[in-house]
């Protein structure tokens, strides 16, 4: 797959117990987001964070939440990114999208350590 130089990053901020037809949002972001073929996603999961409703979300003992904030991060094409703009607007309830310019430097997945990738030759004996 290919991500152009000049890219978009989508971050999707919501909380770990938000869910989309009794699945967790992200876990469904991410699902609709490999079926529609955006270049890769990441879950990113906070120790510590608040809203709108400035209501503290922690993970500290004494206050453990479990509602921690969750980020998702997307990085596609422009095109791709605005095509899956309204996907993100149907499960979200709540929570905050962000878009922003991306420079992607590089891009390549390694296919040594893919399931079912061809292990690389091994050379001759000496």
């Amino acid at each position: 797959m290919h991500i152009p130089h000049d890219a978009m990053l989508l971050r999707i901020f919501i909380g770990e117990s938000d869910r989309w037809h009794h699945q967790p949002l992200y876990e469904a972001i991410v699902l609709k987001a490999r079926e529609l073929h955006l270049a890769g996603a990441t879950v990113l999961r906070g120790p510590m964070g608040y809203g709108k409703s400035s209501r503290l979300h922690t993970a500290k003992i004494l206050r453990l939440s479990f509602d921690l904030p969750l980020v998702v991060e997307i990085v596609d094409s422009e095109e791709k990114i605005n095509a899956f703009l309204p996907v993100i607007d149907e499960m979200m309830k709540g929570g905050l999208v962000t878009l922003e310019k991306a420079r992607v430097i590089d891009y390549r997945a390694d296919e040594t350590n893919a399931i079912g990738a061809t292990p690389p030759p091994t050379p001759p004996p000496s």
